[in-house]
């Protein structure tokens, strides 16, 4: 009994002075702003939805701007990325894609590569095939208004605002796709200018003054 008690003792005071054990710190959500803009308005008529889901609407230009999360066990907060998509039919059908991934040239190796392999991995459907991956610079603006300005010089660029009085919200039934990355609360902007000119994916294009323009924050 007396060298049950003394075990049980020395057992007490060694779990005590080991302290208690280390809880392991939660995971850091990859989160940022996003914005995309299409060759086909989301927001529109039924009629006007069905007369481009057959003649338009297989590119886009996306933007991505990391604030926080790792990758690969690679911090991804500050870098900007731009990409192109095109599609032989809508990008609201099921056909394939192919993808140019532009990473801000301020990011550092290990970023480019931790970005380029989350978008692959996480964003495969909507994205396709990524058939090239360059470094160049990549701006990536919003401000309090969110007005959204992203320009990579030689590749693209996208100039959106919000809808005026919400009106996507008001009448959401004629809000049509969804964006290309998880946006959470997603919204409808106004595209006051966007263009895709490397010219490397097909043909250059460019569009203004149309509804076609998803942004929000993004999280994988």
């Amino acid at each position: 009994m007396k060298t049950a008690l003394v075990s049980t003792l020395a057992l007490t005071i060694a779990a005590l002075c080991s302290g208690p054990s280390p809880v392991s710190k939660p995971e850091q959500k990859i989160a940022g702003q996003y914005v995309e803009a299409r060759t086909a308005s989301v927001f529109t008529g039924a009629c006007h939805y069905n007369g481009e889901l057959v003649t338009t609407g297989n590119q886009a230009v996306l933007a991505w701007h990391f604030t926080s999360g790792q990758w690969q066990g690679v911090d991804l907060s500050g870098v900007r990325a731009m990409a192109a998509v095109s599609s032989d039919a809508n990008l609201g059908q099921n056909a394939a894609r192919r993808t140019e991934l532009v990473i801000d040239s301020a990011a550092t190796d290990a970023q480019a590569k931790a970005v380029a392999a989350l978008l692959r991995e996480k964003s495969a459907g909507q994205l396709g095939e990524i058939v090239t991956t360059r470094r160049a610079p990549v701006t990536f603006t919003r401000d309090d208004n969110n007005q959204y300005s992203v320009t990579s010089e030689g590749f693209a660029n996208l100039s959106v605002t919000p809808m005026p009085n919400g009106e996507c919200c008001k009448q959401p039934s004629l809000v049509w796709y969804s964006p290309l990355t998880p946006v959470e609360n997603r919204r409808v902007g106004f595209t006051k200018s966007a263009a895709y000119t490397a010219g490397t994916l097909g043909d250059r294009w460019q569009r203004e003054g149309e509804n076609s323009a998803f942004y929000g924050a993004f999280a994988f």
